[in-house]
């Protein structure tokens, strides 16, 4: 059954909130480690498994798994993932020693690629003219998802325990299964590749399109620069110059959620063919977001409400860069929108993997002002970028 450009705004919602439910899978660990590691036995020297494990899952997922959606029919794909995903969580909830939870952590990220099946599955129902905005409001939902995952399984861990976040999104994704099932429309891809050959064909479209490789280098720094600011700025939130328990912190990553309204903006800008100066507005949005704190200084509380603002300004700045990216690329053909999202969702990941690691360092080494400084440094390359960018290919 053919359902391009049939998409309704109750199935774009759908979507957007199964994306946030299967994304969030990738974070709850994250505030969680200590507890989990103390838990399952993990010595304190191997316990950032938890979170690398789950993460190189992700990545392996975008390179192998979110490539099939060009292949197989992408309702019993996503089903499919969602099951072995429900799975893995109630793996996680019930492990009792270390082998257990890091096997359940690495395939709750590997099966958590579902999420990037689904969004050229929302291209794909999306007339052109509309694109944009339906995958940006697909993106916000999946953004909240990545947000909220860390103060939600925090507040849940502080009342519940940490099992308890695990059995909860087991039940969830569960649900979401068969509501997927019941609800999503079947789309059969029209391409016919052997798997070995739709693998060897990533390589070659990141060859051979230049914009599919100038999207990806701008997400990849602004995620790089997205991962940076909340890897670093709950360390900054609980030392003695702020002194906030882990609730004031969770409340603070609650009101970051703000900036996911820029999504759907972003995506009905670049319908409007307006890309280029979206994107140059992320950019900038992001060089604020961490040049005003190292300009603009004042009392404990103003320095608060201006990271509160930065915070906002960023992820606006992440988030409708991102939209504006997959407009582009989902632009090129139908028939490896699957293919392209993967390639661009696991090179902008890998920034943002840096850009955590980069992070940590940097506060250990040169405090918060050298964390600042390295989070400018990730907007400025990509507008160093954006510069070389001719104007009339600004809106592919």
């Amino acid at each position: 059954m053919n359902q391009e450009h049939r998409i309704t705004p109750a199935m774009i919602l759908l979507l957007a909130v199964a994306s946030g439910l299967i994304v969030a899978n990738l974070y709850y660990a994250q505030p969680l480690v200590g507890p989990i590691s103390r838990a399952t036995g993990i010595d304190p020297g191997s316990a950032g498994l938890i979170v690398t494990l789950t993460q190189i899952g992700y990545c392996l997922g975008l390179a192998f798994i979110v490539p099939l959606g060009d292949l197989l029919e992408n309702r019993r794909l996503t089903v499919t993932l969602l099951g072995a995903t429900s799975l893995a969580l109630l793996g996680a909830a019930m492990a009792g020693n270390a082998a257990t939870f890091l096997a359940a952590a690495f395939f709750i990220g590997l099966c958590s690629a579902a999420a990037q099946v689904l969004v050229p599955f929302a291209a794909h129902m999306s007339a052109p003219e509309h694109r944009g905005q339906t995958v940006g409001t697909v993106m916000s939902g999946l953004l909240l998802g990545i947000m909220l995952a860390r103060p939600v399984s925090s507040l849940v861990t502080d009342a519940l325990g940490w099992h308890a976040i695990f059995y909860i999104s087991t039940a969830a994704i569960a649900a979401l299964a068969v509501v997927l099932q019941l609800r999503l429309p079947q789309r059969r891809p029209e391409g016919r590749y052997r798997y070995g050959e739709l693998l060897a064909s990533m390589w070659t479209l990141l060859r051979t399109t230049p914009v599919l490789r100038r999207r990806a280098i701008y997400q990849a720094c602004m995620f790089g620069a997205f991962s940076l600011f909340w890897t670093t700025v709950p360390l900054v939130l609980a030392s003695p110059a702020f002194n906030l328990s882990q609730t004031g912190i969770a409340i603070f990553a609650l009101l970051g959620v703000a900036g996911a309204i820029a999504s759907p903006i972003a995506g009905r800008r670049a319908d409007q063919g307006k890309s280029r100066s979206t994107t140059l507005m992320a950019l900038l949005a992001a060089a604020a977001a961490f040049g005003a704190p190292l300009l603009l200084h004042g009392s404990r509380e103003f320095t608060l409400v201006l990271l509160v603002l930065c915070g906002i300004v960023l992820d606006m700045g992440a988030s409708g860069n991102l939209v504006v990216g997959q407009r582009a690329i989902f632009a090129l053909g139908a028939e490896m929108r699957s293919r392209l999202n993967g390639v661009y969702i696991s090179i902008f990941f890998a920034g943002g993997a840096f850009g955590s690691w980069l992070g940590g360092w940097t506060w250990a080494h040169y405090g918060w002002n050298g964390v600042l400084v390295a989070g400018l440094l990730f907007p400025l390359v990509a507008l160093v970028v954006f510069a070389t960018e001719r104007p009339l290919n600004a809106s592919d």
